[in-house]
């Protein structure tokens, strides 16, 4: 399994540094503004990777992250960061990967809410409970269905829409072009897309 590290967060060793003077905020400033380019230019790779754009990234990340400054803890975060190359630098080898992992962050955030505001649930089964229904309410937003029109769908009886494991075989096959589109829309079974939710 290929294991890559995100960007944001190798990011945010830097980004917690204050320099104490004119030269170590510049030296951080100007450290900070070449990572976003070099991230910046990832980001193009991915959209058309080459031979050519690979090796010219990798020896701009040995550039940037051997980089000596007057800021000691800057030096040293720059220094861990570089001992990670070869996870952050993953998508020069498979470009179909993120180069971040906020969307995974953003999918759990709901629910580390709620388990800081109340606790935790006082059973088993309220646990199953709560992450079935948060599993369910990401689903249906991810898929662009509203999750009160899903449940009453589905505790009514009526499955006019389609089951989320067959709207999410539909997006997936629209997404590489095997399906044309459908539209903001929902699918029903056996009719054109309609709309359920702005």
């Amino acid at each position: 399994m290929l294991h890559a590290l995100c960007w944001i967060h190798a990011e945010r060793s830097i980004n917690k540094l204050v320099g104490f003077n004119d030269s170590q905020r510049n030296a951080l400033e100007e450290i900070r503004t070449r990572i976003w380019e070099f991230y910046s230019e990832l980001k193009t790779y991915k959209k058309t990777p080459g031979k050519n754009q690979k090796a010219k990234l990798e020896k701009l990340f040995d550039k940037i992250f051997t980089t000596r400054t007057c800021y000691a803890s800057l030096n040293q975060a720059l220094k861990r960061i570089y001992k990670n190359k070869s996870e952050l630098l993953r998508v020069l080898e498979r470009p179909d990967i993120p180069l971040h992992n906020n969307t995974s962050e953003t999918d759990i955030r709901e629910y580390v809410k709620k388990r800081k505001i109340s606790g935790s649930t006082r059973s088993d089964l309220g646990r199953r409970s709560r992450d079935t229904f948060a599993s369910l309410k990401k689903t249906c937003r991810k898929l662009g269905v509203g999750f009160w029109a899903y449940l009453y769908d589905r505790l009514s009886g009526n499955n006019s829409i389609l089951g989320l494991p067959d709207l999410m075989l539909r997006r997936t096959l629209e997404s590489i072009g095997k399906l044309p589109r459908a539209g903001n829309g929902v699918m029903v079974k056996g009719l054109p897309a309609f709309q359920l939710c702005a």
